[in-house]
């Protein structure tokens, strides 16, 4: 076993504190990386305060990891010492069902096991990037090119995974136009990747003062939420909707501009039950969708596919002592765009 310097939280909305977590020793199959950055997610922040009522104390939360391959198994043939390195949101699944064999395990109907707060095959509770090493099968690592600084690929294995999955499915392309509610921690990567594949992108967000980002991260028109003129003049004119943020919104006024067969797909998760008239819908055969991240092959091909165009979060890089201060902020909205622990701060 490995002990190693991580930080956690022994309750809800108890402080972040140092403590050492063990890892298991290095199999066949496995590769220890030792994790240079971990971004900080809206879901940490769930799951560390308990929101969702089901989390596991003492917890070191994160599953935005990036970093630097230290030794692989003897059986290991994706990865060699020195490779780049991420780890998203998953560290196992059960390799067996339908969809973990079409490479969606996000979708496993047997036993996906999380990067935190779950439960591994040995029977003990996961912990996450807020740690300087992880061991993980080589299925579930991701090879990051090195042409990506590892601080802003970091985010990608939650933010970028969760905006490409629908942007790819959905078709964001040439001669579509795709709109982004929320320009944060994943609207900014979004909007990135819409661009990247060739779609018109519009942004809506509630503050004004995100218009020059959104239009220097590649945005074609940027809109405020709150502008009903807005939503009047773009009636039936889009192709595609993500919803990123946390809060609902008002997804009759958004269906609305949906073109003939158009989509709305909601990321965030909230407190409410989703409310929607059925007109809504059944005008220009519109759909109401949803969607968890995304698989292993499909989290490469956007690793990938952000080190060609050169994508990356924008991101904050805090020390290990900071991250209380850092949910507090996020909490209110005062990051541009992803808050990153550096973990070589891991030890002070």
């Amino acid at each position: 076993m490995l002990t190693i310097h991580a930080r956690c939280t022994r309750g809800p909305r108890q402080p972040f504190e140092a403590t050492t977590i063990e890892r298991r020793t290095l199999g066949p199959r496995d590769v220890l990386i030792d994790i240079a950055y971990a971004g900080i997610c809206h879901s940490d922040i769930d799951h560390a305060h308990s929101v969702r009522g089901n989390t596991m104390y003492p917890l070191v939360p994160g599953h935005e990891i990036a970093g630097v391959v230290a030794a692989v198994g003897a059986e290991v043939t994706k990865f060699a010492v020195g490779d780049h390195a991420g780890v998203g949101n998953m560290v196992d699944s059960c390799r067996e069902c339908t969809n973990c064999r079409a490479g969606l395990e996000q979708y496993c109907s047997g036993r996906r096991v999380l990067t935190y707060n779950s439960i591994g095959r040995d029977g003990k509770p996961t912990h996450g990037g807020y740690s300087e090493k992880i061991v993980v099968e080589e299925h579930f690592a991701i090879r990051i090119p090195k042409s990506v600084p590892l601080a802003r690929a970091a985010p990608l294995f939650c933010a970028g995974i969760t905006l490409y999955s629908p942007l790819r499915h959905w078709g964001a392309g040439p001669g579509k136009r795709v709109a982004i509610i929320g320009l944060g921690g994943l609207g900014h990567v979004g909007v990135q990747l819409a661009k990247a594949m060739g779609a018109h992108a519009t942004v809506f967000d509630l503050a004004p003062a995100k218009r020059a980002d959104a239009l220097r991260l590649g945005a074609d028109d940027f809109r405020i939420a709150t502008d009903a003129a807005a939503f009047s003049e773009l009636v039936s004119s889009f192709d595609l909707i993500i919803s990123t943020v946390p809060a609902s919104v008002d997804l009759d006024a958004y269906l609305a501009l949906l073109a003939r067969d158009g989509t709305f797909v909601n990321l965030g998760v909230p407190d409410k039950p989703l409310s929607v008239a059925a007109m809504s819908l059944l005008r220009n055969r519109r759909s109401l969708a949803g969607t968890l991240s995304g698989g292993l092959p499909e989290t490469q091909e956007m690793i990938d596919f952000c080190a060609e165009h050169g994508i990356g979060a924008e991101v904050e890089v805090i020390g290990a002592d900071d991250i209380d201060r850092a949910y507090d902020r996020l909490l209110a909205g005062d990051v541009r765009y992803r808050f990153v622990i550096d973990i070589a701060t891991m030890r002070s």
